[in-house]
């Protein structure tokens, strides 16, 4: 199975899957690059896989099933038109034309419903998680970001996540602002800036590295904590309260 980004908007990724003559699309906000691809490769779409109702993430469903009516496959717990078969945790996504299939993870966060899909060896995470970087809290707690987040990072270390935004260098930039002394940081910002001046994605990248480079994957390192308690004003016991504390920041970069 090939996973082909359709760039749309300014920074968004739309996420192809295409295994022979058949194809599955992520999160299109956009419908012209997925017809227009579809057309283009002489491609079968078999279904439209959906991460949170954000305009940017749902806009192309209606005139894509227009053309191509397939099951699309989102949150259970948000409202989106044209959804017909709803998800959430542990639900499973078969997809048999691509021989693939994924199972939902509940990640609430960046939107109360939001979902990921995660099964061979990938990850579609849309808003959730992003290289050195998370999603803002439009509508959940930092308590819910922090536990998905958690779900993420339990995930195998050789996953290949697929979010779909380019934020990488900017989400960077604040990492080392968070922990300068990161050294890892330093390298991921050398290769991905290597990356952009190639015209090549960024995404995607293995969950791994954002263990070592992923602030809000790091609220129980020293140098985090003491990054955080300077911006919180205050001590911080608790890890939950130090991501708080990052993504605050963030915010305000």
């Amino acid at each position: 199975m090939q996973i082909i980004p359709l760039p749309a908007f300014s920074d968004n990724y739309i996420w192809l899957l295409r295994s022979g003559r058949h194809a599955a699309v992520v999160d299109p906000g956009d419908a012209a690059p997925v017809l227009r691809h579809l057309a283009d490769e002489g491609l079968t779409l078999v279904a439209i896989l959906v991460t949170h109702h954000h305009p940017d993430h749902v806009g192309g469903i209606e005139a894509i099933v227009a053309e191509h009516p397939v099951p699309v496959f989102g949150p259970a717990m948000e409202d989106i038109a044209g959804i017909t078969h709803p998800v959430s945790q542990d639900d499973e996504v078969l997809l048999p034309e691509l021989g693939a299939e994924f199972r939902v993870l509940d990640l609430p966060g960046h939107t109360a419903g939001h979902v990921g899909y995660y099964g061979e060896g990938v990850l579609f995470c849309g808003d959730t998680l992003f290289a050195a970087g998370c999603g803002r809290l439009f509508e959940g707690t930092p308590a819910q970001m922090y536990d998905s987040l958690g779900k993420l990072a339990a995930l195998p270390g050789d996953t290949q996540v697929y979010c779909t935004h380019e934020y990488t260098l900017s989400n960077l930039a604040f990492a080392a602002a968070v922990e300068p002394s990161n050294a890892a940081i330093t390298e991921r910002i050398v290769s991905s800036q290597a990356l952009r001046a190639a015209g090549t994605p960024t995404v995607p990248f293995p969950l791994e590295g954002e263990l070592l480079t992923n602030p809000f994957l790091r609220s129980r390192e020293p140098e985090v904590i003491a990054q955080a308690q300077v911006q919180a004003g205050h001590a911080l016991a608790a890890p939950v309260d130090v991501f708080a504390a990052i993504r605050e920041w963030k915010n305000r970069f």
